[in-house]
């Protein structure tokens, strides 16, 4: 049988950057207390988390880069929310946010997940944070630990 290797969601001993934007915050903030509160159920103290804003998810990748250059996290967690509008910005904002962050992990070796909202109505962002489909911050601290975890197994 192959070799299958698997992060737990022990994040006891983890330090967490959360990298937020402060644009649409109503949203955000929800996200970064569902981020805290899936980080604490499995372990990560509440004084090893850090929570860092930005203006919005544009500026994402640059604050998520040198947190993870500062050595300081074991993992960081990108969050923000970008809803559709009338215009290309939309576009162009989500997709570069989701390149940038992702660039940073590679680049880094420091695992980033992108809990970054993507939606066309504040209706969907809302039930992506905490209201109707659970909450994206919740499930971006449970991949972070994971991720760490697995990291580490190699």
């Amino acid at each position: 049988m192959a070799e299958e290797l698997r992060g737990s969601l022990q994040g006891a001993g983890l330090k967490i950057g959360i990298a937020a934007a402060r644009f649409n915050d109503a949203i955000v903030d929800r996200l970064i207390a569902g981020a805290n509160d899936g980080l604490t159920r499995h372990g990560v103290e509440l004084n090893n988390i850090t929570v860092a804003r930005c203006p919005g998810s544009w500026e994402l990748p640059l604050l998520c880069k040198r947190m993870a250059l500062s050595g300081k996290y074991d993992a960081l967690i990108a969050l923000g929310c970008v809803i559709k509008g009338g215009t290309a910005h939309f576009d162009y904002v989500a997709g570069q946010s989701c390149a940038g962050i992702s660039q940073v992990s590679v680049d880094t070796d420091v695992p980033v997940i992108f809990g970054v909202l993507t939606t066309d109505t504040v209706e969907q962002a809302m039930d992506r944070a905490g209201i109707k489909m659970g909450n994206k911050g919740y499930d971006a601290a449970e991949a972070a630990i994971e991720m760490v975890d697995v990291l580490r197994q190699l």
